[in-house]
């Protein structure tokens, strides 16, 4: 690959032999070789002081500007920082081996908060400054970045955040939390806080996140496509044969099956907390699991998942190839809708959000190696 792709330290199995498995120790060390490169290159640039980012990206003419910083883990261990999302734990001791192996937070989490006029003002006050990146990703994505002249303004104005609300990067926060609990010395005194009690975040007010639809294929039917439409048909609020294939509003589904969309009305919830009211829920409840017997779809090999990115058109293809028998077209989550099931101690089930756009690994990293205490240098095994 190219030289200074950040893959070689995000995915560092690309630079061992094609059959190394991706947890061998050695994709661990090759990972961390390959950033102490990166940080020693020409072409990287090292900060003396803390110091706090402006983050903007713009897909498709839309906005989206957040601030690049470091957040602590004994928020994230408090609830502070609230989760919406479990965490599976082979996953987590991946990510946990890279950041102990690398000594650094080389990806950020992608948090949002309450809209806050203080920080929306530093914000727009730091963007009519030169800009330290400005360039247009193969996607389309433009990444622009400033540096801001001081963190404590930006400190200060985050006091009055009550809560950060975790949108992308579960497993990265909680990797984070156990890699800061191997290397915490016990008794530990001083004033400073030492890097690895900090992990990389972009900070995004509520106003700027856009969710995308998170769509679902189903691979098996209980009934050949006919015959399930018909069912479906005696008991929801079906219309057939729509021409649009995405849903106009919350509370409504689009299947596709035998060529041809369908909009389906989803009935309301049995409970009234903020999940039950989620549509990926009621579809859940009321068709996935009662008709087709999809009762766990993180495990269930019956269906699948389509990132909105993709669009209806991917859906379509699937079904028409064979490969799946029907797609479901979903109305996206509200970022209103996930903080009020953060807010209430509640988990969103598998696949609900899908945010774009994505973060650009490699910009800004976090080296927290000099503050790594002696008998912790050496990687252990998690």
């Amino acid at each position: 690959g190219t030289p200074r792709s950040f893959l070689h330290v995000a995915r560092p199995e690309i630079d061992l032999p094609p059959d190394t498995d991706v947890h061998d120790d050695a994709v661990y060390e090759q990972g961390a070789v390959n950033l102490r490169q990166f940080v020693e290159a020409d072409y990287t640039l090292r900060e003396d002081a803390p110091t706090v980012y402006v983050y903007r990206l713009v897909m498709d003419g839309r906005e989206q500007t957040g601030i690049f910083g470091g957040v602590s883990v004994a928020e994230y261990d408090e609830g502070t920082i609230v989760k919406h999302e479990e965490t599976r734990p082979a996953k987590e001791d991946d990510r946990t081996r890279h950041i102990l192996s690398q000594q650094a937070h080389a990806e950020p989490v992608m948090l949002t908060y309450r809209d806050e006029e203080s920080i929306h003002t530093l914000v727009s006050e730091i963007q009519e400054q030169t800009p330290l990146y400005d360039f247009e990703a193969d996607d389309g994505v433009r990444h622009t970045v400033w540096k801001a002249p001081a963190p404590d303004p930006f400190v200060d104005a985050f006091r009055e955040v009550e809560h950060l609300y975790i949108a992308d990067g579960h497993h990265r926060c909680k990797a984070a939390s156990r890699a800061a609990a191997v290397l915490r010395q016990d008794g530990e005194e001083g004033a400073d806080v030492p890097g690895y009690e900090l992990f990389t975040a972009v900070l995004f007010p509520m106003s700027h996140m856009h969710i995308m639809p998170y769509n679902r294929v189903v691979f098996d039917l209980p009934a050949s496509p006919p015959q399930f439409l018909e069912q479906v048909a005696d008991d929801f609020d079906l219309e057939r044969d729509v021409e649009d294939p995405e849903p106009s509003e919350k509370g409504t589904v689009c299947l596709y099956l035998n060529g041809a969309w369908h909009r389906l009305v989803l009935p309301p919830p049995e409970g009234d907390r903020a999940v039950d009211h989620l549509d990926v829920s009621r579809l859940s409840e009321h068709l996935l699991e009662p008709r087709l017997g999809i009762a766990d779809q993180r495990r269930d090999p019956s269906i699948d998942f389509v990132g909105g990115i993709r669009g209806t058109e991917e859906l379509e293809t699937r079904v028409d190839e064979g490969e799946a028998q029907l797609a479901i077209s979903m109305y996206p989550t509200h970022i209103e809708e996930l903080v009020a099931v953060s807010d209430e101690g509640s988990l969103m089930p598998p696949k609900s959000t899908w945010f774009e756009p994505k973060l650009r690994s490699g910009l800004l990293i976090h080296d927290f190696a000099a503050d790594v205490p002696d008998k912790a240098s050496v990687t252990p095994a998690v």
